[in-house]
């Protein structure tokens, strides 16, 4: 069974109105909690690739990526959760963990569940919300999982649908 339905959320997924780059996040995250996260790609035998600027390296462990120097290069793991769908985490903060997916890799209910199922492993590994707010309005999530509910939920609701001209 299916977290969302794709006409219930189509919305959110539009590019067009959305941007194309959502901000997902997991908010009040740890060290332990970004380990939790590669551990998680690890065991699920995701295909990734970490790198530090143009260069690729063995995923090292969180706590070293976390503790470099503040005016080093942002790391970057990229995680296919499938071989349509990419999702790239920034190793900005441990408070945070922050993450971009193309919303045009997101069509159609197939890719939404399969979405739906990458937001949900990562939310019970941590047994925290897993958000999506829209690009560039940070802090205003439309989606995501719900730890309570153990599912991704609609968090807001989209706009109504203007009909033809009342005569």
């Amino acid at each position: 069974m299916s977290d969302l339905l794709w006409d219930d959320v189509a919305y959110f997924f539009d590019p067009d109105l959305m941007g194309s780059l959502p901000d997902m996040r997991v908010p009040d995250a740890s060290v332990e909690d970004w380990q939790a996260l590669l551990d998680l790609v690890g065991e699920r035998g995701w295909k990734c690739q970490y790198s530090e600027g143009e260069t690729v390296l063995p995923v090292p462990r969180a706590e070293t990526v976390l503790s470099r120097s503040a005016d080093a290069e942002c790391p970057e793991l990229r995680v296919w959760p499938s071989t349509e769908v990419l999702a790239i985490f920034r190793f900005h903060a441990p408070e945070e963990i922050d993450f971009d997916v193309d919303l045009r890799e997101l069509q159609g209910q197939e890719r939404l569940d399969l979405f739906c199922g990458f937001l949900r492993d990562i939310g019970r590994r941590m047994g925290k919300p897993v958000l999506m707010d829209p690009e560039g309005d940070y802090g205003h999530p439309v989606l995501g999982f719900d730890v309570e509910a153990d599912r991704v939920v609609r968090l807001a609701e989209p706009p109504p649908i203007a009909g033809p001209p009342r005569r």
